[in-house]
């Protein structure tokens, strides 16, 4: 047996002991894991050091930071949402328990990735944890320091039977897939994720993909523009240009090029000085395959601002691109660099045009003072999300479900998001053996008069709020007496009010 399939069925024993069940032990988990981001943070900056160059600072502020925070708004909701949630009843239903009951799905697999290798490896894992799941963690093999500290650490905090680590790199990501698993959740690239999901196919397995894509930025010349472009360069050169949702490319005014570049460029000065290379907030590609791969995408553009590289430590200067075309080698493929292509477009509408004929993208910014604009944006287009007026800043609001649509992904997280997508949102009704007669209509033999009574009761929904119960005697003696005509003894069961208002404050 393999050590992918040893960690799969050790999850599997693990989860099947039901121990992952209790509310509890969850949220003992939780705290534990918390513990390690503020014990050992030293270890995790070490390591994101040497894999992207990371400051102590960096790697509080953008990995460890949101996600103490992401802990404890689960560990202080996690009642509430594995609570049994009420729902509304139609009339025929009205006297039962009827509700939804989250469950946890099983094993889970989370591929991280390699750009925040803690905060998109550990989030879906806090869900995991919360919803009850074991979960097998696969980080990312590019980040190697990274990967090791997870392998050394996560299971002095965690539970290593329900929760086991396994590194290491195609292969091995290979052969866990070959598992069968509860759900796969993958943060990535499209076409890994296209092979993530035709290997889940085979067992049915369901998946969450985050992916990525060319995120546009539209920037309406009557906006701010320092302000407009401080926020984009920080959306752009945050992590040097390694993130999924940093704004890909600038759609503009060819009036306002000029502007963009120049206000661009004071802010690249005041974030990372004049010598980024030398500055401690700017970050390195992650390794010589993306640096090669990164420079190459300048070859057919016109570098307006940066472009000094050095192969060896693996630096790209911030970079702005002007006058790019549409068929330039930068515009093929999500960058996911310190690149940042400007298209000029005549007006909203040509931007709106040049955005649908392309992916949908995992986010949309626009800067603009108009709110017209802004709204014909977000009803004429599609996305994971939309941003108006800054960058990045939804990842960081657990209220918001993060993720894609189309080929930027499928699924989402955070906060109960996460919760929900790892959970099986159960159906349940329970329903008592009486008052038989309003159960009539629907059985043979099947008349004109039944169908009638079924229309009337299967099209009203009733809502059990306060007022909802202050009602309840009047409407199931109404239906039981007039609309169902049912036997005297099933009135009098209907119209016990304390009984049913126990039923109703149950549900």
């Amino acid at each position: 047996m393999s050590r992918e399939q040893q960690a799969v069925a050790c999850a599997r024993r693990a989860f099947e002991t039901g121990r992952s069940l209790c509310l509890d032990h969850r949220i003992r988990q939780l705290k534990s894991l918390k513990r390690l981001f503020t014990e050992r943070q030293k270890e995790i900056s070490d390591a994101l050091m040497k894999d992207l160059n990371k400051s102590v600072v960096g790697t509080e502020l953008y990995e460890t930071l949101g996600l103490e925070s992401e802990i404890n708004l689960t560990v202080s909701k996690l009642k509430e949402w594995a609570a049994p949630r009420p729902v509304e009843k139609n009339l025929v239903t009205i006297s039962d328990t009827i509700y939804i009951k989250p469950e946890p799905l099983g094993v889970v697999l989370i591929i991280g990735s390699w750009n925040y290798p803690w905060a998109v490896t550990i989030k879906p894992l806090i869900g995991a944890i919360a919803a009850g799941n074991a979960a097998v963690i696969k980080p990312s093999e590019v980040c190697v320091h990274t990967a090791k500290v997870m392998e050394d650490l996560l299971p002095l905090y965690i539970d290593k039977e329900l929760y086991p680590v396994v590194t290491g790199g195609v292969v091995e990501t290979q052969e866990l897939l070959r598992q069968r698993f509860d759900h796969i959740f993958y943060t990535g690239n499209s076409l890994v994720g296209k092979a993530i999901m035709e290997a889940a196919s085979k067992f049915l397995t369901p998946v969450t993909l985050e992916l990525g894509g060319k995120s546009p930025c539209y920037i309406d010349k009557n906006c701010d523009l320092t302000i407009a472009c401080r926020r984009i360069t920080w959306g752009k050169y945050t992590n040097c240009g390694q993130t999924c949702i940093a704004p890909d490319y600038v759609l503009c005014d060819p009036s306002i090029q000029e502007r963009v570049i120049e206000e661009i460029r004071k802010a690249i000065k005041d974030f990372y000085t004049e010598n980024p290379k030398t500055c401690a907030d700017y970050g390195r590609i992650i390794n010589q395959r993306h640096f090669k791969r990164i420079k190459a995408m300048m070859d057919d553009s016109t570098v307006a601002l940066g472009g000094d590289n050095d192969e060896a430590n693996c630096y790209i200067a911030p970079t702005i691109l002007r006058d790019v075309k549409p068929e330039a080698k930068v515009m093929q493929e999500e960058i996911f660099g310190p690149l940042l292509p400007i298209l000029p477009v005549s007006d909203l509408d040509e931007a709106i045009r040049f955005i649908k004929k392309r992916e949908k993208p995992l986010a949309l910014y626009i800067f603009s003072s108009d709110n017209e604009v802004i709204q014909k944006m977000l009803s004429s287009t599609s996305s994971g999300a939309m941003v108006a007026n800054d960058c990045l800043i939804h990842y960081s609001v657990s209220s918001l479900p993060f993720g894609g649509v189309g080929n930027s992904g499928m699924g989402c997280y955070h906060g109960k998001f996460t919760f929900d997508q790892l959970s099986h949102l159960r159906s349940c009704l329970i329903k008592k053996l009486k008052m038989e007669g309003i159960n009539s209509m629907r059985y043979p033999p099947h008349t004109a008069k039944k169908l009638s009574r079924a229309r009337f009761l299967l099209s009203k929904n009733i809502d059990l709020g306060w007022m909802g119960r202050m009602m309840l005697l009047a409407v199931l003696g109404v239906v039981a007496a007039f609309v169902l005509q049912v036997s005297s003894s099933d009135v009098l069961l209907a119209l016990k009010a304390k009984k049913i208002h126990h039923q109703v404050v149950k549900v």
